[in-house]
């Protein structure tokens, strides 16, 4: 087990590990989700604030629109 974890309390098996950073952003949802800059990422991933699963879905449709164009790109050339 690792060091960092908190002390067991009674009838816990499975250690606890302590809460990750988290930051309140205010000024809204594009300053939530843009708050470590373009790196859309860092938020969705690492969950540093309250806009991590808008974050999450904003980077779905980036990525599914990347992989739609991709596809797209390809049955043009290739078809």
């Amino acid at each position: 087990m690792s060091d960092q974890s908190l002390p067991l309390r009674k009838g816990e098996r499975v250690p606890r590990k302590p809460l990750p950073k988290f930051e309140e952003v205010e000024g809204g949802l594009i300053a939530g989700i843009t708050a470590q800059g373009w790196k859309i990422w860092k938020v969705a991933l690492d969950d540093e604030n309250q806009y991590g699963p808008h974050a999450m879905i904003a980077l779905l449709l980036l990525m599914a629109t990347f992989t739609g164009s991709a596809l797209g790109l390809m049955w043009a050339f290739l078809a």
